[in-house]
């Protein structure tokens, strides 16, 4: 059977003060926190979609560890994936350095823009604005890296968002030693498998999240 499509928006993003990588995403996709988002504290942050090809997250992360940057592991990830064309990828490595792919074979609107620590990506989108919105937002906004990036993904849903509507968000951000207990660096990993508002949902979240966790170290 031929995998479901991850038609979805995300946003990949770094903060240079915090030490902070972190993605959120939505898509008209069950859990899509499951399938798209992967980063790893003084390493970086990836983010893959549509038909995505899950192994990139982890060999993504791999790569970057070693010390390639977004590019050249973008570069090698596609390299060795015959369905590249299908894919949709967007990285920021340990130094903020972005890139992002959108294969000729995803499905309108489907592109990506990278800019100073962060990259946006989406595909079967109502329009280009989606990721011109989420990268301005994230260029303008100020506060923790968590909040620019919530602002972001709700920002690109008012742009028009997935073309198809809503159904699944998520939010990862790592940060060593950042985890409960400091035992581990996810400092968040907020998910929404299924809601008819999902960015709505996740933003309430984050808020419960924060009141019981605040900013600190758990």
């Amino acid at each position: 059977m031929e995998d479901k499509i991850v038609a979805t928006f995300s946003i990949v993003g770094f903060d240079p003060e915090t030490k902070e990588w972190g993605v959120a995403v939505q898509s008209k996709f069950v859990a899509v926190g499951a399938v798209c988002p992967w980063a790893k504290a003084g390493v970086g942050a990836i983010s893959t979609q549509s038909y995505a090809n899950t192994s990139f997250g982890p060999r993504g992360l791999e790569l970057l560890a070693a010390g390639k940057s977004a590019q050249e592991v973008l570069d090698i990830l596609l390299a060795s994936d015959p369905g590249r064309e299908k894919r949709q990828v967007g990285i920021v490595d340990s130094r903020g350095n972005a890139a992002t792919f959108t294969g000729s074979e995803c499905h309108d609107w489907a592109g990506g823009v990278t800019g100073e620590n962060y990259t946006a990506q989406g595909n079967i989108l109502v329009s280009e604005e989606t990721v011109q919105a989420m990268a301005r937002t994230f260029e303008t906004s100020e506060g923790p890296l968590a909040e620019r990036l919530l602002a972001a993904l709700e920002a690109g849903q008012n742009a028009g968002g997935d073309a198809r509507g809503q159904q699944a968000a998520a939010l990862l951000v790592v940060q060593e030693g950042a985890g409960y207990g400091g035992f581990n660096d996810v400092k968040i990993d907020l998910r929404v498998d299924d809601h008819p508002t999902p960015i709505t949902e996740l933003q309430r979240i984050y808020q419960v999240h924060r009141a019981v966790f605040g900013e600190g170290r758990r």
